[in-house]
């Protein structure tokens, strides 16, 4: 029987490639699995009947984690290197050796190609591991034929068979030549590597001429040698023959939080990736807080530094180097670049399970606001609306107000409020002064449109705000709306609603709520939310309200020509890249275009 965790987290998997780990009551990985589609492979194991040691499984899980990567290939490499890492209790294959194996060329006077399942360090090369078998057997017995380099055991006195049949050099009889040997490997290296292009096509011949023949075994032979050869030499990312032990850092930003992905590859494989999300404040650049926290996640006790550290565009390598000191690379294609944007994809879907596992939990909060009404003495009402500011010193402040139905956010009736005061009063850090406008120009509007008004309204902040708030409604609108507020303890933790009736001569008091009540997870909701709007809304009001000042400020540019760089481009950095003909297509003249360059 899956928790109600999982089966939140089941309606959020990805119909992608990649390794699922299945977690007990103590959160001990007891199970890794891969899949080519994590969606049905993991559902299954709790949408189907299971039996036997499955079974046992399955009632142990409380919890799983996914790992998505590109290809299926990839995805059988990975589950290779986390059984070897965990040793889960209920995996029976691959917890010793890797159980797949790979394609050698040994290192010997006269060097052989063979299969091996262990890589020494004995100066041989070494490619895969390749998850089939047999396409690792088929490709081999290609090179073999395509690559002679010794197939006989040497010094035979007479020439072998395979000498005959083309598919040895001949170290049976006679002295082979170094250079001979040397221009074979060059090849084989080559072709490993996927320089495989001639060789699909040469094949796709043979196998058009044997069907135009009506061979047909022998062109349906050609077609599995085909398919071999390419799954075998297909390019994957997990496993490589780069030994640099390298650390690589990516990150998302979705609603005003990160979340950061670092993958850890040793010893040419990805061993493990840790992950961090937390929240960022309206005065918070994502780069900055991602670059900090890899300077942070360096100075912790005992944490090794790899030999090279990998993190997207946009970041100050060179600094960031010379804090760590560690090379900071950001690669621009290739393998490297792939691990990049997997460990990207990888953080963006842990956001997106935690917003939509927070939605998922809404759904499942009936009763929640009724439980806060009930709290607060009151009939029970359908709307709640909640208001929050958000400005830096008093420059640029706004507001915000959610609006929530029957205890889910009514996204459609969220409103954004540009507040006078810093333009009036130079003091847009007043509270009392921000609330009283939004809530007159909120209500008032509402009067005028003869709409239904809110049955309680809840201010993100104390007694100021709410006094504020009921002083506009009672004394200047008539209106006789609750008004709640919600308030933070010491330790910046909602716990408590500050309500009140003073039209009846009740005075304000402290309401705690129960934490593990459906009510205080729905008002801690709404706090977060009217909190993620509001700083949203304020950090885009500030950037273009910088932007608008630096173009005031550049020689010729008025605010015609502001607006139309405004219009065409939307940030600085769009408008510093353009060319002196693209800002003249906007509208300017040569003088105003020249001015920008040289002033940006």
């Amino acid at each position: 029987m899956a928790t109600e965790l999982i089966e939140n987290k089941l309606k959020l998997l990805p119909a992608k490639p990649g390794c699922y780990l299945m977690k007990d009551i103590n959160g001990t990985v007891i199970y890794v699995g891969k899949s080519k589609n994590l969606k049905s492979r993991v559902r299954s194991y709790f949408k189907s009947k299971q039996v036997g040691r499955r079974a046992e499984l399955v009632q142990e899980i409380r919890d799983y984690d996914i790992i998505t990567v590109s290809t299926d290939k990839e995805a059988f490499l990975l589950e290779v290197t986390l059984i070897k890492k965990y040793q889960p209790y209920y995996n029976v294959q691959l917890k010793q050796g890797t159980g797949y194996p790979y394609i050698e060329i040994t290192h010997e006077r006269d060097p052989q190609t063979r299969l091996t399942s262990i890589v020494h360090k004995d100066g041989g090369y070494y490619f895969g591991p390749y998850p089939n078998v047999y396409a690792a057997q088929a490709t081999l017995k290609f090179i073999q034929k395509v690559f002679p380099l010794r197939r006989c055991h040497g010094n035979e006195g007479r020439p072998c068979l395979y000498y005959h049949m083309g598919q040895c050099l001949g170290a049976c009889f006679k002295t082979v030549p170094k250079e001979e040997y040397d221009k074979q490997i060059k090849k084989i290296k080559s072709f490993l590597n996927v320089d495989i292009a001639w060789v699909k096509r040469d094949l796709t011949k043979k196998m058009q001429k044997a069907s135009k023949k009506l061979e047909f075994e022998r062109a349906a032979e050609i077609r599995d040698q085909l398919r071999y050869i390419e799954e075998t030499v297909e390019k994957q990312k997990i496993i490589s023959n780069d030994n640099t032990q390298r650390d690589i850092f990516n990150f998302y930003v979705d609603r005003s939080w990160i979340s950061i992905q670092v993958f850890f590859l040793r010893q040419a494989k990805l061993l493990r990736r840790e992950t961090k999300m937390f929240p960022l404040t309206d005065t918070e650049d994502p780069e900055d807080e991602f670059t900090s926290f890899i300077v942070q996640f360096y100075g912790q006790r005992n944490r090794i530094l790899p030999k090279e550290v990998l993190v997207p565009d946009g970041i100050n390598n060179e600094a960031l180097s010379e804090v760590i000191k560690v090379p900071v690379r950001t690669p621009k294609r290739g393998q490297k670049r792939s691990l990049l944007n997997m460990a990207k994809d990888n953080a963006k879907l842990k956001i997106d399970d935690k917003f939509r596992l927070l939605e998922l939990g809404n759904r499942k909060t009936k009763g929640a606001q009724k439980e806060i009404f009930d709290a607060l003495g009151l009939p029970y009402g359908h709307v709640i609306e909640s208001f929050d500011h958000s400005h830096i010193q008093g420059a640029d402040p706004v507001s915000a107000l959610v609006v929530f139905k029957d205890g889910e956010p009514d996204k459609t009736s969220y409103r954004k409020y540009k507040l006078k005061g810093a333009v009036e009063h130079q003091n847009g850090g007043d509270e009392v002064r921000n609330t009283r406008e939004v809530v007159r120009r909120r209500y008032s509007r509402l009067l005028r449109e003869h709409k239904k008004m809110p049955d309680l309204i809840l201010m993100d902040g104390g007694q100021i705000q709410v006094d504020a708030c009921e002083d506009v409604l009672r004394n200047e609108l008539n209106l006789n709306i609750p008004v709640a507020g919600m308030v933070k303890d010491n330790k910046h933790r909602t716990n408590h609603l500050l309500f009140g009736d003073p039209i009846n001569g009740v005075p304000l008091k402290l309401i705690p709520m129960d934490p593990k009540s459906q009510g205080f997870y729905l008002m801690t909701r709404i706090q977060d939310e009217v909190h993620r709007f509001a700083i949203t809304f304020h950090r885009r009001t500030r950037a273009k309200n910088a932007l608008s000042s630096r173009l005031d400020s550049i020689k010729g540019i008025g605010p015609k020509s502001r607006n139309k760089l405004l219009r065409n481009f939307g940030s600085l950095k769009k408008i510093k890249g353009a060319s002196i003909d693209e800002l003249r297509k906007v509208g300017l003249s040569l003088t105003q275009a020249q001015s920008v360059k040289l002033t940006l």
